[in-house]
């Protein structure tokens, strides 16, 4: 592997006629994209002395695939002269066609080894890439979007401690977890170099929202988290090194060339690289990232494309949030109105993609209902207190614990399922991650001609087992009769009761896995899979842990 190319390439947006390379290498640089003898070029961009390229690959035939290879000042860097891995490729898509796509959430960049392996379980990701190394192409998936916690800074493992601690001691604040932008960068190189998984960015085209852990546990979890945090030192550097590190490492990568070509901060640097201007776009990006931090409601990190006949809508359910007890909303009333008009109906299934689960088991559904109520003063002045101690002890911060935007939403999608929004998708499905187990959980949507289905799909982890008691009390909270007395405690706070009704119909199970959803016309099937349980994941064997599948109407 050259030393030039630091990590990547990774393939991010791919349509029907373009696609997106990003690559982070050692200095200033021009970046080739080769495929079918033809070049496309980008010049690299800095940040903090870090040096970023996305290179644009236009004009590409719809349908085809194209094998690729990436030159850094005219030298070839990828792929990698020893690799048994296939090559790279990009495939663009056909116009009409179904989606095949794969999802999952939470994975922790640790070794490969039998130790990490029997503490933390196989990586789902490492194994789907093995699987696909030995598949046929057309076989493999079309995005796979990783919805939250692609990164951990707030729980490292030994390798970023090691250059934490070569950086400061891990006895000053904020110890072990991440304090800059500078951490941040190593913490993504942690993340996505290991080869196998490395080989899967640069030719999987994905799509990357962020959850708690990417900045921190519990973020935006009520007005007091955020007061608290506003008074701890090291705060400003992290949110702000997180927030800018990640418009960096996941969400350029999301948009189109279109939205791409209208952000604030890329426009401004293909502006000057125009021009012929070069400079260190670190102190333009912390003032966008402190900014966007403050104030929300001044940038979106929701977005959403439509494939086929299948709309994907992705939702930030975390920096955009409205937190004052009197006025609390997962997402504010920019983002809402935002998503309404995303909902609309003509086609055969709209997912939405949001790290947190929208419909949780009913047990813990009531309780989060419950502590938001009683954290916001329904018991009183001295219960709040105490709610909003349970609420942060046990990560009550769903959108069960927004109630209002839950209600908003769970509205749009009961009326677009029934057709009052346009022409009935046959499913309305949320997509999921962050509980660490996984279930399918289907609404009543009553029996009218031409309704769709409501569905809630969550694969979580990919890597990032919970220990077995929490698993078991997990377990416990979708049982009826813990079901039905948090129900009380709701009505006792004054709780709505949901405006949509829902169950659990497969799982929860907790293994480490990747799912994969399948349209066929109106038609759709999930398949969730795991990689070997002894660890020996290299032969690229999944074992099917359950389907679900949706029949065409």
């Amino acid at each position: 592997m050259s030393d030039r190319l630091l990590l990547g390439p990774v393939l991010r947006y791919v349509d029907e006629t373009t696609a997106a390379v990003w690559v982070e290498t050692s200095g200033p640089a021009t970046v080739a994209v080769r495929a079918d003898a033809r070049q496309w070029t980008a010049a690299t961009f800095a940040v903090h002395g870090h040096h970023y390229a996305l290179v644009e690959v236009e004009g590409l035939e719809p349908g085809t695939i194209s094998a690729y290879t990436v030159e850094i000042d005219d030298t070839v860097v990828w792929p990698p002269a020893d690799s048994d891995l296939p090559p790279s490729r990009i495939a663009t898509l056909k116009p009409g066609k179904d989606l095949r796509l794969a999802f999952g959430s939470c994975r922790m960049a640790l070794p490969h080894d039998d130790e990490a392996n029997k503490a933390h379980g196989v990586d789902a990701l490492r194994a789907y890439a093995h699987h696909m190394a030995s598949d046929d192409a057309d076989k493999w998936p079309d995005l796979v979007l990783f919805l939250g916690d692609q990164v951990y800074a707030d729980d490292t493992s030994e390798a970023m401690r090691e250059f934490i601690a070569s950086r400061r001691s891990l006895k000053e604040p904020p110890g072990t977890e991440l304090k800059d932008f500078e951490e941040y960068t190593h913490l993504y190189h942690l993340a996505w170099t290991d080869a196998t998984n490395r080989w899967l960015l640069s030719t999987l085209p994905s799509a990357m929202i962020f959850d708690d852990h990417d900045i921190r546990d519990d973020w935006n979890t009520s007005a007091q988290w955020r007061r608290e945090m506003a008074k701890v030192s090291w705060w400003p550097s992290r949110i702000v090194g997180g927030l800018a590190s990640y418009w960096i490492y996941q969400h350029l990568g999301n948009l189109s060339p279109t939205e791409r070509a209208k952000d604030e901060i890329w426009s401004q640097i293909v502006a000057e690289q125009q021009a012929g201007e070069s400079r260190d776009w670190g102190r333009v990006l912390d003032a966008f990232a402190a900014r966007a931090d403050e104030q929300p409601d001044t940038y979106s990190w929701s977005f959403a494309r439509d494939i086929g006949r299948t709309r994907l809508i992705v939702i930030d359910s975390r920096a955009a949030r409205v937190l004052q007890p009197s006025d609390r909303s997962i997402i504010d009333e920019g983002e809402m109105a935002w998503l309404d008009e995303q909902m609309t109906g003509g086609f055969d299934h709209v997912l939405l993609g949001t790290s947190l689960p929208f419909l949780l088991a009913k047990g813990l559904h009531n309780f989060e209902a419950w502590s938001e109520a009683v954290a916001s003063g329904a018991w009183g002045k001295r219960l709040a207190v105490s709610g909003e101690r349970v609420r942060r002890a046990v990560d009550l911060e769903h959108w069960a614990a927004f109630h209002e935007g839950f209600q908003a939403v769970a509205e749009m999608a009961m009326d677009l399922a029934a057709g009052r929004r346009g022409e009935a998708p046959a499913s309305v499905t949320f997509l999921s991650g962050d509980v660490h187990h996984s279930y399918v959980a289907q609404a009543d949507v009553g029996s009218g001609d031409g309704s769709g289905e409501v569905i809630q799909a969550v694969c979580s982890p990919i890597r990032n087992q919970l220990p077995r008691k929490a698993a078991t009390l997990m377990g416990v909270l979708g049982k009826g009769p813990l079901a039905a007395f948090t129900g009380f405690l709701a009505r006792r706070a004054k709780v709505e009761r949901p405006v949509i009704d829902w169950e659990i119909t497969h799982g929860p199970w907790y293994e480490n896995n990747l799912a994969t959803l399948e349209t066929r016309g109106r038609g759709m099937s999930l398949r969730w899979e795991a990689g070997s349980p002894d660890g020996a994941d290299a032969d690229g064997s999944l074992r099917v842990i359950t389907e679900f599948s949706l029949e065409s109407d």
